[in-house]
């Protein structure tokens, strides 16, 4: 009965059509990333961020052009969570907190309340830089380790591949939509990361014990039989995932909407890479049973097992 519930979609049927679409995506958002670039926060860039409260309305353009005249050129202004808060972001400056949240009142007012200031330092932002690079590369390299031990090489490619679309894409999307990128969106795609390899592994972890428990030789079978097996369970592990995501992304606040869509975007992403990337890469890369088979060494090994 049980097998009667399980679908039979072609995923492996249109693994041709899907490699067209993440070719698309991929190209677009290379394209934005070397034109574009991303929009480095204060985190990366270095500077001061100064959260502004107001009793009524603010006009944007007006404090923009008081900050202007005060030679606080390059500022950054816009809202923050409603009309009555602003957020400006400034390059680094030669005073101390103290000093520049006094100015900044002088210039806009008493009636404002300053409710935060921030200040990077350009050499931190610049660290901050080359260390979460460093983080995403390390990540990915331990990940190849593991799957490459765990399952066979061509899983391990199949699984780095998969990931690396994610993390190009969900880049591509912030660097086309000039999203402020943050530390809080790298941890975000760090996550991503996780939850992607996480997907890929189960499906993965089904393919094996299918080419091992089959007589089937087809490999687009077997990978086409375990995909449509851990549906159900990808389906659910991402609904539910995405809920909690929307409600962060809707309610949770100015602070963490970009956290929120960085996540969003990379589960709606590593979903369909965990279904179409992952397993046409290894499907591309040759794999078939014996590949998957115990060595002599290995079965003897096991044999003296007690």
């Amino acid at each position: 009965m049980k097998a009667l519930n399980i679908p039979t979609i072609d995923f492996v049927g249109k693994r041709t059509y899907a490699i067209i679409f993440s070719v698309v995506l991929i190209t677009i958002s290379i394209f934005s990333l070397a034109t574009q670039g991303l929009k480095f926060g204060i985190d990366f860039t270095g500077g001061t961020l100064i959260e502004v409260g107001y009793e009524q309305p603010v006009d944007l353009s007006e404090v923009r052009n008081t900050l202007d005249e005060a030679q606080f050129k390059g500022a950054n202004v816009q809202h923050f969570g409603s009309t009555n808060e602003i957020l400006i972001r400034l390059k680094p400056q030669a005073v101390s907190s103290a000093k520049l949240s006094s100015k900044i009142i002088h210039l806009l007012g008493d009636d404002i309340d300053i409710r935060r200031v921030e200040f990077v330092g350009p050499k931190v932002g610049e660290e901050l830089t080359n260390d979460g690079g460093l983080a995403m590369l390390y990540a990915l390299i331990g990940i190849l380790i593991y799957v490459a031990f765990r399952f066979e090489y061509r899983f391990a490619l199949g699984s780095i591949s998969a990931l690396i679309h994610d993390v190009i894409i969900t880049l591509g999307v912030f660097s086309l939509l000039q999203i402020e990128f943050d530390l809080t969106v790298l941890a975000a795609i760090l996550a991503v990361i996780g939850y992607s390899l996480n997907d890929t592994i189960v499906v993965f972890d089904r393919i094996r014990e299918n080419f091992l428990s089959t007589r089937h030789t087809d490999p687009k079978k077997i990978i086409n039989g375990a995909l449509n097996q851990t549906l159900s369970r990808t389906i659910m592990t991402s609904v539910t995932t995405l809920l909690v995501l929307f409600a962060l992304f809707f309610l949770g606040g100015e602070i963490i909407h970009s956290f929120a869509l960085a996540l969003l975007i990379g589960v709606v992403i590593g979903t369909y890479s965990s279904i179409y990337v992952a397993s046409s890469m290894i499907l591309a890369l040759g794999i078939s049973k014996e590949d998957l088979l115990p060595s002599e060494k290995e079965e003897k090994e096991i044999d003296s097992r007690p």
